[in-house]
Protein backbone atom coordinates (compact mmCIF):
# COMPACT_ATOMS: atom_id res chain seq x y z
CA UNK A 1 0.00 0.00 0.00
CA UNK A 2 1.24 3.61 -0.82
CA UNK A 3 1.83 5.76 2.02
CA UNK A 4 -0.08 9.18 1.82
CA UNK A 5 1.87 12.01 0.66
CA UNK A 6 1.04 14.03 3.90
CA UNK A 7 3.05 11.25 6.02
CA UNK A 8 6.27 11.34 3.90
CA UNK A 9 8.76 13.11 5.72
CA UNK A 10 10.34 14.83 2.89
CA UNK A 11 13.61 15.95 4.78
CA UNK A 12 14.48 12.55 6.03
CA UNK A 13 13.80 11.36 2.17
CA UNK A 14 16.40 14.10 0.88
CA UNK A 15 19.69 12.81 3.24
CA UNK A 16 18.98 9.46 1.92
CA UNK A 17 19.01 10.22 -1.98
CA UNK A 18 21.58 8.71 -3.91
CA UNK A 19 23.95 11.05 -5.60
CA UNK A 20 27.77 10.63 -7.23
CA UNK A 21 29.69 12.18 -9.61
CA UNK A 22 29.83 11.30 -13.30
CA UNK A 23 33.21 10.82 -14.90
CA UNK A 24 34.00 10.30 -18.24
CA UNK A 25 37.14 8.14 -19.65
CA UNK A 26 38.75 7.76 -23.07
CA UNK A 27 39.45 4.30 -24.90
CA UNK A 28 41.85 6.02 -27.34
CA UNK A 29 43.06 3.14 -30.00
CA UNK A 30 46.02 2.27 -32.09
CA UNK A 31 45.16 -0.82 -33.40
CA UNK A 32 45.81 -3.26 -30.82
CA UNK A 33 47.53 -0.39 -28.21
CA UNK A 34 45.27 1.98 -25.59
CA UNK A 35 46.52 5.10 -24.72
CA UNK A 36 47.25 4.97 -20.56
CA UNK A 37 48.80 7.87 -18.56
CA UNK A 38 50.84 7.87 -15.09
CA UNK A 39 48.83 9.91 -12.57
CA UNK A 40 51.43 12.36 -10.30
CA UNK A 41 50.80 15.06 -7.80
CA UNK A 42 46.93 14.77 -7.41
CA UNK A 43 46.86 12.84 -3.94
CA UNK A 44 44.88 9.74 -5.70
CA UNK A 45 46.70 7.17 -6.99
CA UNK A 46 49.66 8.72 -7.60
CA UNK A 47 52.57 6.42 -9.72
CA UNK A 48 49.40 4.62 -11.25
CA UNK A 49 47.88 4.01 -14.84
CA UNK A 50 44.51 5.29 -15.65
CA UNK A 51 43.17 5.96 -19.15
CA UNK A 52 42.50 10.16 -19.81
CA UNK A 53 39.25 11.14 -17.90
CA UNK A 54 38.27 13.27 -15.92
CA UNK A 55 34.88 14.72 -13.87
CA UNK A 56 31.78 16.25 -15.93
CA UNK A 57 31.21 19.49 -14.92
CA UNK A 58 27.39 21.31 -13.94
CA UNK A 59 25.72 21.52 -16.97
CA UNK A 60 27.89 19.65 -19.37
CA UNK A 61 26.78 16.26 -21.18
CA UNK A 62 29.35 13.47 -21.34
CA UNK A 63 30.42 13.60 -24.43
CA UNK A 64 31.42 17.19 -24.00
CA UNK A 65 32.92 16.35 -20.77
CA UNK A 66 35.38 13.66 -22.55
CA UNK A 67 36.14 16.07 -25.67
CA UNK A 68 36.98 18.90 -23.64
CA UNK A 69 39.24 16.78 -21.22
CA UNK A 70 40.70 14.97 -24.00
CA UNK A 71 41.92 18.24 -25.63
CA UNK A 72 43.36 19.64 -22.09
CA UNK A 73 44.89 16.18 -21.09
CA UNK A 74 46.36 14.82 -24.49
CA UNK A 75 45.74 17.89 -26.82
CA UNK A 76 43.58 15.99 -29.27
CA UNK A 77 40.49 17.67 -30.90
CA UNK A 78 38.04 15.25 -31.83
CA UNK A 79 34.89 16.04 -33.36
CA UNK A 80 32.05 14.80 -31.80
CA UNK A 81 31.38 12.11 -34.67
CA UNK A 82 34.93 10.58 -33.64
CA UNK A 83 34.15 9.08 -30.33
CA UNK A 84 31.32 6.60 -29.56
CA UNK A 85 29.87 5.54 -25.98
CA UNK A 86 31.11 1.61 -25.49
CA UNK A 87 30.50 0.85 -21.60
CA UNK A 88 28.85 2.85 -18.52
CA UNK A 89 30.55 1.30 -15.58
CA UNK A 90 29.28 2.36 -11.91
CA UNK A 91 32.28 2.22 -9.21
CA UNK A 92 32.44 2.22 -5.80
CA UNK A 93 35.95 3.24 -4.13
CA UNK A 94 36.98 1.61 -1.10
CA UNK A 95 35.77 4.92 1.01
CA UNK A 96 32.24 3.81 -0.05
CA UNK A 97 32.32 7.01 -2.72
CA UNK A 98 30.40 5.97 -5.86
CA UNK A 99 30.61 7.83 -9.28
CA UNK A 100 29.06 6.59 -12.80
CA UNK A 101 31.98 5.90 -15.48
CA UNK A 102 31.22 6.68 -19.02
CA UNK A 103 34.01 5.24 -21.76
CA UNK A 104 34.48 6.23 -24.93
CA UNK A 105 36.32 4.82 -27.55
CA UNK A 106 38.21 6.65 -30.55
CA UNK A 107 40.86 5.52 -32.63
CA UNK A 108 44.24 7.39 -34.25
CA UNK A 109 45.94 6.10 -36.87
CA UNK A 110 49.67 5.85 -37.51
CA UNK A 111 50.99 8.82 -39.28
CA UNK A 112 47.81 10.78 -37.08
CA UNK A 113 47.88 13.03 -34.62
CA UNK A 114 50.25 11.90 -31.76
CA UNK A 115 48.41 12.25 -28.64
CA UNK A 116 50.97 14.76 -26.17
CA UNK A 117 51.02 15.63 -22.57
CA UNK A 118 49.18 18.51 -21.77
CA UNK A 119 48.96 18.12 -17.76
CA UNK A 120 52.92 17.37 -16.63
CA UNK A 121 51.94 18.48 -13.14
CA UNK A 122 49.10 15.42 -13.16
CA UNK A 123 50.76 12.96 -15.13
CA UNK A 124 54.26 11.80 -15.36
CA UNK A 125 54.20 9.66 -18.60
CA UNK A 126 52.18 8.75 -22.09
CA UNK A 127 52.34 5.24 -22.91
CA UNK A 128 50.69 2.92 -25.50
CA UNK A 129 50.13 -0.39 -23.86
CA UNK A 130 48.28 -3.75 -25.72
CA UNK A 131 44.81 -4.19 -25.09
CA UNK A 132 44.54 -7.77 -24.46
CA UNK A 133 48.08 -7.69 -22.43
CA UNK A 134 47.83 -4.58 -19.70
CA UNK A 135 49.75 -3.81 -17.28
CA UNK A 136 49.41 -4.51 -13.82
CA UNK A 137 50.25 -1.16 -12.41
CA UNK A 138 46.91 0.38 -13.10
CA UNK A 139 44.01 2.23 -10.99
CA UNK A 140 41.41 -0.61 -10.08
CA UNK A 141 38.53 1.32 -11.69
CA UNK A 142 39.74 2.07 -14.78
CA UNK A 143 41.15 -1.49 -15.10
CA UNK A 144 37.93 -3.21 -14.68
CA UNK A 145 36.58 -0.68 -17.26
CA UNK A 146 38.99 -1.78 -19.72
CA UNK A 147 38.43 -5.18 -19.03
CA UNK A 148 34.68 -5.02 -18.85
CA UNK A 149 35.47 -3.23 -22.71
CA UNK A 150 37.43 -6.39 -23.57
CA UNK A 151 34.94 -8.77 -23.23
CA UNK A 152 32.12 -6.93 -24.86
CA UNK A 153 30.38 -5.54 -22.20
CA UNK A 154 27.98 -2.23 -21.99
CA UNK A 155 27.15 -1.87 -18.46
CA UNK A 156 28.80 -3.06 -15.58
CA UNK A 157 29.22 -2.65 -11.83
CA UNK A 158 32.94 -2.15 -9.97
CA UNK A 159 31.91 -2.22 -6.06
CA UNK A 160 35.01 -2.35 -3.47
CA UNK A 161 35.07 -3.73 -0.77
CA UNK A 162 36.53 -0.99 2.08
CA UNK A 163 40.17 -2.82 2.67
CA UNK A 164 40.31 -3.36 -1.15
CA UNK A 165 43.23 -1.14 -2.34
CA UNK A 166 43.36 1.33 -5.15
CA UNK A 167 45.67 -0.23 -7.00
CA UNK A 168 44.24 -3.10 -9.56
CA UNK A 169 45.55 -6.49 -7.57
CA UNK A 170 46.27 -9.34 -10.00
CA UNK A 171 46.00 -11.52 -7.61
CA UNK A 172 42.75 -10.29 -5.28
CA UNK A 173 39.39 -10.36 -5.75
CA UNK A 174 37.04 -9.50 -8.93
CA UNK A 175 34.73 -6.63 -8.48
CA UNK A 176 33.73 -6.35 -12.39
CA UNK A 177 30.09 -7.63 -12.19
CA UNK A 178 28.42 -7.28 -15.73
CA UNK A 179 24.70 -6.45 -16.21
Amino acid sequence: MCADASTIDRSDAAARRHAEIVDVHLILRRGGDVLLARRANTGYADGLLHAPSGHVEDGEDVRAALLRETAEEIGLSLAPDEVRAVLVLQHKAPTGAARTGWFFEAEVGEGGPEPVNREPEKCSELGWFPLDALPDDMVAYCRAGLDAYRAGHRFALHWHEPDDPIAHAPEGPGRLTPL
